[in-house]
């Protein structure tokens, strides 16, 4: 038994309904929820010529190695309607695994933590919400601190859902 860390996005269709199918799906498929963010709207980073993404991050309760992990969120993703058409392209559903634990992965299909997590708003802002002290294994900060030293200047509008 272990605790990874997903972070979700969407940017197709009901931004909200893709999520909570994610949300629904990776319950039923990995573990139960620990904790769940806001979701946060920010303009897409990487390739900026599509819509708004609604993002979040979660803390999931799992049973998998890394790469069972990986194929089990990739089937969620495909199930739901992802298609891969370019690199940052608009999408239905993106989970991303950003940590399992302080575990350290890189190989040519996984690299844990998520390579470019620290330079993403849209990434730290609902991290932090959820795991503000979190020690970074690589950059041995905690979340909260790296997102003060993060240089991404998007921004990122938390959603009311109320």
């Amino acid at each position: 038994m272990g605790k990874c860390h997903l972070h979700l996005g969407s940017n197709q269709g009901d931004r909200k309904i893709q999520l909570a199918r994610a949300i629904q799906m990776i319950e039923e498929s990995i573990g139960p929820i620990l904790s769940s963010s806001s979701m946060f709207e920010t303009d897409a980073w990487g390739k900026t010529d599509q819509n708004d993404f609604i993002n979040m991050a979660l803390e999931v309760e799992h049973y998998m190695t890394p790469n069972q992990l990986l194929k089990t969120i990739n089937k969620i993703e495909d199930q739901i309607g992802r298609v891969r058409l370019e690199k940052w392209g608009p999408r239905l559903i993106d989970i991303d695994i950003i940590f399992i634990e302080d575990i350290i992965v890189d190989t040519e299909k996984l690299t844990i933590p998520h390579r470019l997590m620290h330079k993403r708003n849209f990434v730290l802002y609902p991290m932090v919400e959820i795991a503000a002290d979190f020690i970074h294994p690589l950059i041995n900060e905690p979340l909260s601190i790296v997102l003060e030293d993060c240089e991404d200047e998007t921004e990122v509008r938390r959603i009311d859902l109320y």
